[in-house]
Formats: structure tokens, sequence, C-alpha cells
């Protein structure tokens, strides 16, 4: 198994609109992103064969990408159907012919694999209730100068939220919570007990009879974390993000905030856009801060009982560096206390 079995984000259905091109870096592939003559979203390495230009620079005319340095033209299964230079001699090559990678669209989002025989037909991951009626979802996006596992570490990640998000999210009050951590299936799975309150400063809104809060945080591999949420009648939040690994040291990060506030859904949609936004602003500036620490010193970390779930999503993550499957590793379940 490789990081390049899977499916990553590249965009947005809506940002690919017709005769549009995108610039995407995923595992370090630079690609060049279109829709072709059917609609279907294409996939080419961002490189012309010619003399190795971006084709990303170039324009899309017909569902076809033309190369901003000669005019050379790529049809959406990456062979070079034109070339300016050649005029009425042109002829059609085998030997013409782009790196062109799987696409799938869904749940509003565009993917790319980055092989074509993988170690296994994984599918897109599927957000959860992403238009299913009684929901309303918001999607924001944002890079971090970070990788993947320690963006998706923070993500599931309870202690540090009192001191990277006081008052908008938690606080620091020394309340004690319990928590079961388990691997398994190259998953993480952890279920929270005995929260009810000090969620920041719109608790009152979610969870306005002090009920105890059902929180479970969930890891796939082999960069999805989803958060959520229920608190009641009509409070029920998933908050789902794609990691994207563009480099070793960069993450651009698709979120997903899911919601069902019953009759508050609609009302609702510019205050869980800019309260998500606040608060990943937040993390990637602590991100950026740990980033520059790990380039200088590594990744030696002290790791208390609370990063278990840290444990687990590394070990997952480090079974794929080293070409295994993680889904081989031993189920574990771990009961945790912790103060927040």
């Amino acid at each position: 198994m490789q990081f390049a079995d899977f499916w990553y984000i590249v965009a947005l259905s809506e940002q690919l609109r017709p005769n549009t091109v995108l610039a995407r870096t995923v595992l370090g592939e630079w690609l060049a992103i279109f829709r072709g003559e059917d609609g279907q979203a294409v996939a080419l390495r961002d490189r012309c064969l010619h003399r190795s230009s971006r084709l990303s620079a170039g324009k899309v005319c017909n569902g076809a990408l033309q190369c901003p340095y000669h005019g050379w033209v790529y049809n959406g299964d990456g062979k070079v159907i034109a070339v300016p230079a050649e005029g009425e001699d042109f002829k059609p090559s085998q030997q013409r012919q782009g790196k062109r990678y799987a696409t799938k669209e869904q749940d509003g989002y565009i993917y790319v694999r980055l092989v074509d025989t993988p170690s296994e037909d994984f599918e897109p991951f599927s957000m959860p209730y992403y238009g299913q009626p009684g929901w309303e979802t918001v999607r924001v996006i944002n890079r971090f100068a970070n990788n993947v596992t320690n963006c998706a570490e923070n993500f599931i990640d309870i202690p540090h939220t009192a001191f990277v998000h006081p008052g908008v999210f938690r606080n620091s009050r020394q309340q004690k919570l319990e928590m079961t951590v388990e691997r398994w299936n190259g998953s993480v799975l952890v279920e929270y007990r005995n929260e009810n309150s000090n969620l920041g400063w719109y608790s009152r809104f979610l969870n306005q009879e002090g009920a105890e809060i059902k929180h479970s945080d969930r890891f796939y591999m082999p960069n999805i974390t989803s958060v959520e949420y229920q608190m009641g009648h009509n409070r029920h939040l998933f908050i789902t993000s794609q990691s994207i690994p563009e480099t070793d040291n960069s993450t651009l990060v698709y979120t997903d905030v899911t919601y069902n506030y019953g009759i508050w859904n609609k009302l609702a949609r510019p205050f869980v856009r800019w309260t998500a936004q606040h608060i990943i602003k937040q993390d990637v500036e602590i991100l950026g801060i740990q980033g520059e620490a790990i380039a200088k010193y590594g990744t030696q970390f002290s790791n208390t009982p609370a990063d278990t779930i840290h444990v687990f999503v590394e070990s997952i993550r480090a079974a794929i560096s080293r070409g295994e499957d993680p889904r081989l590793l031993p189920n574990q379940s771990v009961k945790v206390t912790f103060w927040v």
C-alpha cells in the first residue's frame, strides 16, 4: 500500500467551470485540472511534452487544453491533437501522450488518484449527510504549513482547544473527561464521556439544557478526520476534514461543517462559516509554529495518555509509508482520563 493509492480532493465541483484550468499539487505531483469535451473532470501532469512549460498556465477551449508556450493542444485523454508549428503536416502520434490521472466527482468535490493500479480499489470518502434533507453544509479551504499527520492530529485533539481557541471553543477549566481510543481496520475511533459544557461563547445555543454531549472523533486512513457532536434534538454537527498532501510541509485542507439545527439551519450559515474559519485560522497559525520547530528539531515527541489518539494515527500513516497495510496492525482499545 502507498499514499498514491487513495483519492485526493483537487477542487470543488463549482470551481471547475467550463473552459477553466486549475493548477494543483498532490504528493509533489503538479496537476492541470479541467473539464473535457464531455464535461468530465480531467487531470493531466502539469507539463507540456514539447518544451516542459506548465499546461495549467494555458487555456481551455471546447474541452481541450492548449499549452501557453507553443500552443500544443491536449484532449481529455492527454493526447496531443494539434501542433501549430506543424500546420497541415500534423499527424497524431502515440508518443505524444501526456500523463493522465484518474478522476471522480462526488459530494461536490473533484478527486484525483495518482496510480493506475492501486493496491485496492478504494473509493472517495463519503461526506456525512452531504446534500441530505434537513442538513446544511458549509465548506472552507485552508492551507497549513505542516504535514498531513500533524494536521489530522490537530483536528481530533481536545487539549489544545483550551489554549489555541480560548473563549471561542473551550476554556481551561481542569474539567475531568474520559475517552476510549480504539485503533481498528486502519481507522481510529474516539468516544468521549462527561462533556456537558465548555463549548465556548455559543455553547448556550448549542446545548441550552446542559445535557451530556455525545462526542466522537474518527480518523480514516490516510488523511480524513470527522468530528461528531450530538447535543439533543436538532443540535447535531459533523466537522469533516480531508487533508491533501501537496508537499512534505504544505497541506491543503478541505473542511465540511455539516449540521442539523432544525429551523435555525439557514439563519445559522453565516454564523457557522465565520466561527469555523476563525477557529481554523488559529489552527493554521499554531500548526505553522509547530512546523517551524519540527523543521529545526525533528519529531521527538513527549507523549501523555491524552496523546494516544496521535500515537494511533501516526502508526497508521507510518505503516503506509513503509508500504504496509495498516489494517493488519493489531486492534487496540485504550481508556484514558484527562483534564481540559
